[in-house]
Protein backbone atom coordinates (compact mmCIF):
# COMPACT_ATOMS: atom_id res chain seq x y z
CA UNK A 1 0.00 0.00 0.00
CA UNK A 2 2.51 2.74 0.69
CA UNK A 3 4.30 2.01 -2.85
CA UNK A 4 1.07 2.91 -4.06
CA UNK A 5 0.54 5.85 -1.89
CA UNK A 6 3.86 7.23 -2.49
CA UNK A 7 3.59 6.27 -6.12
CA UNK A 8 0.29 8.89 -6.73
CA UNK A 9 2.17 11.34 -5.08
CA UNK A 10 5.32 11.16 -7.60
CA UNK A 11 3.16 10.91 -10.22
CA UNK A 12 0.89 14.29 -9.24
CA UNK A 13 2.14 17.05 -11.69
CA UNK A 14 2.20 19.60 -9.17
CA UNK A 15 4.93 20.69 -7.20
CA UNK A 16 6.60 19.00 -4.59
CA UNK A 17 6.62 20.04 -0.58
CA UNK A 18 8.63 19.99 2.32
CA UNK A 19 5.89 18.26 4.23
CA UNK A 20 5.33 15.63 1.51
CA UNK A 21 6.76 12.68 3.79
CA UNK A 22 4.80 13.51 6.26
CA UNK A 23 1.51 13.72 4.55
CA UNK A 24 1.96 10.28 2.32
CA UNK A 25 2.94 8.81 6.01
CA UNK A 26 -0.28 10.04 7.31
CA UNK A 27 -2.49 9.10 4.60
CA UNK A 28 -0.89 5.44 4.70
CA UNK A 29 -1.66 5.34 8.56
CA UNK A 30 -5.04 7.20 7.76
CA UNK A 31 -5.92 3.92 5.53
CA UNK A 32 -4.66 1.29 7.35
CA UNK A 33 -6.58 2.53 10.74
CA UNK A 34 -10.09 2.90 8.68
CA UNK A 35 -9.54 -0.40 8.31
CA UNK A 36 -8.24 -1.81 11.40
CA UNK A 37 -11.12 0.21 13.32
CA UNK A 38 -13.67 -1.02 11.35
CA UNK A 39 -12.34 -4.70 11.40
CA UNK A 40 -12.08 -3.92 15.08
CA UNK A 41 -15.51 -2.81 15.55
CA UNK A 42 -17.12 -5.99 13.41
CA UNK A 43 -14.92 -8.10 15.89
CA UNK A 44 -16.71 -7.00 19.05
CA UNK A 45 -19.81 -6.76 17.85
CA UNK A 46 -19.05 -11.25 17.57
CA UNK A 47 -17.61 -11.12 21.11
CA UNK A 48 -19.71 -13.05 23.45
CA UNK A 49 -19.66 -9.72 25.75
CA UNK A 50 -20.80 -6.88 23.48
CA UNK A 51 -22.69 -5.01 25.58
CA UNK A 52 -19.94 -4.11 27.29
CA UNK A 53 -18.04 -3.43 23.86
CA UNK A 54 -20.59 -1.18 23.11
CA UNK A 55 -18.48 2.49 23.38
CA UNK A 56 -15.66 0.46 22.20
CA UNK A 57 -17.28 0.05 18.60
CA UNK A 58 -18.59 3.11 18.30
CA UNK A 59 -14.86 4.64 19.08
CA UNK A 60 -13.60 2.45 16.63
CA UNK A 61 -16.57 3.44 13.90
CA UNK A 62 -16.12 6.96 14.78
CA UNK A 63 -12.06 6.35 13.92
CA UNK A 64 -12.81 4.42 10.65
CA UNK A 65 -14.92 7.32 8.64
CA UNK A 66 -12.61 9.90 10.03
CA UNK A 67 -9.73 8.15 8.93
CA UNK A 68 -11.48 7.11 5.83
CA UNK A 69 -12.02 10.91 4.77
CA UNK A 70 -8.99 12.47 6.18
CA UNK A 71 -6.93 9.74 3.93
CA UNK A 72 -9.52 11.71 1.00
CA UNK A 73 -8.91 15.01 1.86
CA UNK A 74 -4.91 14.37 2.32
CA UNK A 75 -4.91 12.85 -1.33
CA UNK A 76 -5.91 15.89 -3.02
CA UNK A 77 -3.56 18.15 -3.47
CA UNK A 78 -4.72 20.43 -5.73
CA UNK A 79 -6.14 23.60 -4.47
CA UNK A 80 -5.83 22.63 -1.00
CA UNK A 81 -7.24 24.44 1.58
CA UNK A 82 -4.78 24.75 4.52
CA UNK A 83 -7.91 25.19 6.98
CA UNK A 84 -9.54 22.51 5.87
CA UNK A 85 -6.88 19.70 6.02
CA UNK A 86 -5.81 21.34 9.62
CA UNK A 87 -9.14 20.42 10.68
CA UNK A 88 -9.68 17.19 9.05
CA UNK A 89 -5.92 15.84 10.34
CA UNK A 90 -7.35 17.23 13.85
CA UNK A 91 -10.40 15.37 14.04
CA UNK A 92 -8.88 12.26 12.73
CA UNK A 93 -5.75 12.51 15.53
CA UNK A 94 -8.74 12.90 18.35
CA UNK A 95 -10.55 10.12 16.81
CA UNK A 96 -7.55 7.86 17.33
CA UNK A 97 -6.89 8.86 20.68
CA UNK A 98 -10.37 8.26 21.76
CA UNK A 99 -10.14 4.77 19.44
CA UNK A 100 -6.78 3.70 21.33
CA UNK A 101 -7.87 4.53 24.74
CA UNK A 102 -11.43 2.56 24.60
CA UNK A 103 -9.50 -0.25 22.67
CA UNK A 104 -6.07 -0.15 25.54
CA UNK A 105 -8.69 -0.64 28.02
CA UNK A 106 -9.75 -4.40 26.13
CA UNK A 107 -7.11 -4.88 24.80
CA UNK A 108 -6.17 -7.68 27.59
CA UNK A 109 -9.33 -9.94 26.94
CA UNK A 110 -9.65 -9.24 22.81
CA UNK A 111 -6.71 -9.38 20.48
CA UNK A 112 -8.51 -7.38 17.94
CA UNK A 113 -8.44 -4.13 20.19
CA UNK A 114 -5.16 -4.51 21.55
CA UNK A 115 -3.94 -4.59 17.33
CA UNK A 116 -6.37 -1.74 16.64
CA UNK A 117 -5.22 0.50 19.69
CA UNK A 118 -1.35 -0.14 18.31
CA UNK A 119 -2.45 0.86 14.74
CA UNK A 120 -4.68 3.79 15.74
CA UNK A 121 -1.82 4.81 17.92
CA UNK A 122 0.87 5.04 15.01
CA UNK A 123 -2.56 7.24 12.90
CA UNK A 124 -2.38 9.69 15.80
CA UNK A 125 2.00 10.02 15.95
CA UNK A 126 1.68 10.11 11.91
CA UNK A 127 -0.96 12.98 12.61
CA UNK A 128 0.82 14.94 14.93
CA UNK A 129 3.89 14.45 12.87
CA UNK A 130 1.75 16.10 10.23
CA UNK A 131 0.84 18.97 11.71
CA UNK A 132 4.11 19.96 13.08
CA UNK A 133 5.57 20.01 9.46
CA UNK A 134 3.29 21.94 8.23
CA UNK A 135 3.10 24.18 11.33
CA UNK A 136 -0.28 23.86 12.94
CA UNK A 137 -0.66 23.17 16.10
CA UNK A 138 -1.73 19.63 17.17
Amino acid sequence: MSLVVRQMSDAHPGPRTVFDDALIKCVEECITCFQACAACADACMAETDVVSLSKCVRRCLDCSDVCAGTAAVLSRRTAADPAVIRAAVQACLAACVASAEECELHASHHEHCRVCAEVCRRCEDACRRLLAALAFPA
